[in-house]
């Protein structure tokens, strides 16, 4: 479980430190992007109400804190599911991916009522017209680690 926390902490902290340095201190809020390594690594301001892709996007505050209790429920049962098995490390760390992932975007919805996402990439010609964040890259990560390491063995 050690591994779980400090996975969870660690992308927690990447991705509230990232936010604030991009959004605030290069003050991409007001800039709208900011060109770093052209086409690849570009930052791209997008405030996101809804969930991936901005699918669900609602600008009432019901739709809002409905996302906060999904993401809430899923790191609770996350956490209580990872804990009752035995599982390998890489299922630990991809459950801490996800639950640290998930609580950097609800931190976003509580602070800013909508998720910062700001990296956006592209390459060979194909121009990406979305932004993301280290806590969706925690969050992917850690659903598709979960897929692939978590078993279904139990300790009695």
């Amino acid at each position: 479980m050690r591994l779980t926390f400090w996975a969870g902490f660690w992308v927690f902290i990447a991705d509230q430190a990232s936010k604030y340095l991009v959004v605030h201190w290069l003050d991409l809020r007001s800039r709208g992007e900011i060109d770093v390594l052209p086409p690849l690594l570009n930052f791209r301001m997008a405030w996101n109400q809804g969930i991936n892709f901005g699918w669900f996007s609602g600008s009432s505050d019901l739709v809002r804190w409905a996302l906060i209790g999904v993401a809430l429920a899923i790191c609770l049962w996350v956490f209580s599911w990872i804990r009752r098995g035995k599982q390998n490390r890489l299922a630990y760390v991809s459950a801490g991916l996800l639950i640290g992932g998930a609580l950097g975007n609800v931190l976003d919805r509580l602070l800013y009522g909508a998720v910062a996402d700001f990296l956006n990439m592209s390459c060979c010609g194909f121009e990406n017209p979305y932004s993301f964040n280290i806590a969706d890259i925690g969050v992917f990560a850690g659903a598709f680690g979960l897929i692939f390491f978590a078993s279904e063995k139990k300790t009695r």
